[in-house]
C-alpha cells in the first residue's frame, strides 16, 4: 500500500498564543520555534500575526534571522491581512518570506464584517498576492469561517475557490474557525473540495469547541486533506486547537496509509516547555502529555502488568520519552508497591510488604500524596527500623524578611556528623535558604539537583489554618524525584521536603 505524506504546520506561536492570558516573549518564541523544527520535526510553523506590536516584530525578526542562518526560512509563516500591502511591508522588514493571508471564507463574514462584494474582496486579495510575489513573499490563503461558509453559503466558497485556483498561491487553509463541525461534515466538505480542485493543496485547521478536533482531523485526512494545523497542548482561542500529541499518536497507530515527519520522543519535552512558558497548566489526564496518563492506579492493573503486560496498549510511554508509573494510595495493592520498590532497588518479604501496603492505603484514605521517594521513610516508620538513616540533617536556620531589605537565611547543616554553616540572600526566604545550602555543598565539592516544580497546597479537607503541604520536583540530569514536606508554615514545609531530597541523593 502506497503511503501519502501529510504536512504538519504547528501554530502554537500564533493561534496558540491567542489562548487567554498567554503572551510569549521574543526569546521564548525563538526557543519554541527551534524545538518545533529541529527536535519535533514539524514541516512548518506559524509564528505570529503581522502588525500586532513591536514585541511581535522583534520576535519574528529573531526567528527569521536564526531560520535564515539554519536553512528554515521557507518554513516560517506569518498571518497577514488584506490591507493594501501594510502586512507585506511589515513582513519584509521582519525578514519573513511566507504569508498566511486571512480572507473571508463565508458570505456572512464578508457581508457583515467587510461589507464588500465577492468581486471586491477577490480583487483586493489578488493585489496582495501580486505584491507579495514582487517582494519575494509566497502566499497561503486562510478562508476564515470556512466551515460555516460550507454550511450556509457554499456557492460563495466555490466561487472563491474558482478564483484562487487561478492565482499563484501555494496552499488553501480551511479553518473550522468556530469549532462547529462534526466528523461526518468534515469528511463531506473536504472530500468535495479535494475532488473538485485536484490541483489545490488543502490544509485543515480544526478547533475543539465540541471536543471533536481529533475526530475531525481523522475524517479530514480520510477525505484527502494534504496538511494539518496543530498546536502543542491543544492551545488556542476558546477551547483551543487540535492537539499535536493526540493527532500524531492517532495517525501513527490508526492510519497506516499516512506518513508524517514528527519525532514522537520529543513531544513531551516540547509540551512541558510550552507549559512553562505559557503558564497554562496541562491537565493531568490530558492524553500523551498529562502527568497521570501513564500511571496505573488500581492494584489489579499493576498485577496484570506483571503478568504479560495485560493492561498495556499501543500508547507506550517510552514512545514519547516517558516512563510508566504505579500510583501509591488507597487503591494500591501489593503489586503497585512492588513496582515502586523495584524502581528504587528495595525488596521486602511478604509480611513486611503487607504492613507497608496497609500504611499506604491508610494514607490514601486521608487524601495524602505518597510518592516513590516517600517509601523509604514509610518503611522505616512501619517496620520501626533504621532502614533509612538520615545522614544529613538541617540542624537550625534563621530566616529574615523585612520591608526594604532582601530576604536572607543562615543555615546550619549536619552532614555525616560534621556541621557546616552558611549565610545567603535570595528573592524569598526559601530561595535564600537554598542559596545558603548551595554554598555549603559547593565548599564540599558537591552539587544539588535543579528544582523543576514547586507546588503548595492545603491538604484536601483541611481548614485554611491547617497544615501546609509543599511538593517539590527535583532533577539531577539523570532522573527526577519528588519530595514533600508538611508543616503549618509554608517555608518550613519546603525545608522539610528539601531535607528528604538531600538524604535521597546521598543514598
Amino acid at each position: 500500500m502506497s503511503k501519502r505524506t501529510i504536512e504538519i504546520m504547528d501554530t502554537t506561536l500564533r493561534d496558540g498564543e491567542q489562548t487567554s492570558g498567554v503572551s510569549f516573549s521574543a526569546s521564548e518564541k525563538l526557543t519554541i520555534a527551534q524545538l518545533l523544527l529541529q527536535e519535533l520535526k514539524v514541516d512548518r510553523i506559524e509564528i505570529a500575526s503581522a502588525r500586532v506590536s513591536e514585541g511581535e516584530f522583534q520576535a519574528v525578526k529573531r526567528i527569521t534571522d536564526w531560520a535564515t542562518t539554519n536553512g528554515y526560512l521557507d518554513r516560517i509563516e506569518v498571518l497577514s491581512f488584506v490591507d493594501g500591502g501594510i502586512s507585506i511591508d511589515w513582513m519584509v522588514q521582519a525578514g519573513a518570506k511566507v504569508q498566511n493571508l486571512l480572507t473571508k471564507g463565508s458570505l456572512n463574514h464578508l457581508t457583515h464584517q467587510l461589507k464588500k462584494t465577492p468581486k471586491q474582496h477577490f480583487e483586493a486579495i489578488k493585489q496582495v498576492v501580486d505584491l507579495g510575489i514582487s517582494k519575494g513573499i509566497a502566499t497561503n490563503v486562510y478562508l476564515e469561517d470556512w466551515s460555516n461558509g460550507m454550511k450556509n453559503s457554499k456557492d460563495y466558497v466555490v466561487q472563491f475557490l474558482d478564483f484562487l485556483a487561478t492565482q499563484p498561491i501555494k496552499r488553501v487553509l480551511l479553518p473550522d474557525t468556530l469549532g462547529v463541525l462534526i466528523p461526518s461534515q468534515t469528511k463531506m466538505y473536504i472530500e468535495e473540495l479535494v475532488t473538485r480542485y485536484p490541483n489545490l493543496h488543502f490544509d485543515f485547521h480544526a478547533h475543539n469547541d465540541y471536543d471533536l478536533s481529533v475526530a475531525n482531523v481523522m475524517e479530514g485526512l480520510h477525505a484527502g486533506a494534504h496538511g494539518l494545523h496543530l498546536t502543542m497542548n491543544g492551545m488556542g482561542e476558546r477551547a483551543g486547537n487540535a492537539p499535536l500529541a493526540s493527532v500524531v499518536a492517532v495517525i501513527n497507530d490508526y492510519m497506516p496509509e499516512i506518513t508524517i515527519p514528527i519525532n514522537e520522543k520529543a513531544i513531551y519535552k516540547v509540551s512541558k516547555l510550552v507549559e512553562t512558558f505559557s503558564s497554562i497548566h496541562i491537565p493531568s489526564n490530558k492524553p500523551i502529555v498529562g502527568d497521570s496518563v501513564f500511571t496505573q492506579t488500581a492494584g489489579i492493573h499493576a498485577d496484570g502488568d506483571n503478568k504479560n503486560n495485560l493492561y498495556f496498549n499501543d500508547l507506550l510511554p517510552e514512545r514519547f520519552g516517558r516512563k510508566r508509573k504505579y500510583a501509591l494510595g488507597k487503591m494500591s495493592g501489593k503489586a503497585n508497591i512492588e513496582k515502586n520498590l523495584q524502581e528504587i532497588g528495595i525488596k521486602l518479604n511478604d509480611d513486611d510488604l503487607k504492613k507497608v501496603t496497609k500504611r499506604i492505603i491508610k494514607l490514601g484514605d486521608k487524601k495524602e500524596t505518597v510518592t516513590t521517594d516517600d517509601l523509604p521513610y514509610i518503611i522505616s516508620d512501619v517496620l520501626d527500623s533504621n532502614f533509612y538513616e538520615e545522614k544529613i540533617k538541617i540542624d537550625s536556620y534563621v530566616l529574615t524578611h523585612a520591608k526594604g531589605l532582601q530576604p536572607s537565611a543562615t543555615v546550619c547543616i549536619c552532614i555525616n556528623g560534621d556541621k557546616h554553616e552558611a549565610n545567603a540572600q535570595g528573592d524569598g526566604q526559601y530561595d535564600a535558604f537554598m542559596n545558603a545550602l548551595r554554598i555549603v555543598y559547593k565548599e564540599k565539592g558537591l552539587s544539588l539537583p535543579s528544582l523543576t516544580n514547586y507546588s503548595v497546597r492545603i491538604p484536601p479537607g483541611s481548614a485554611s489554618d491547617a497544615l501546609c503541604e509543599t511538593i517539590i520536583t527535583w532533577n539531577d540530569g539523570k532522573k527526577e524525584l519528588i519530595t514533600r514536606g508538611l508543616d503549618s508554615d509554608q517555608t518550613v514545609s519546603a525545608i522539610k521536603a528539601t531535607q528528604k531530597m538531600l538524604n535521597i541523593i546521598k543514598h
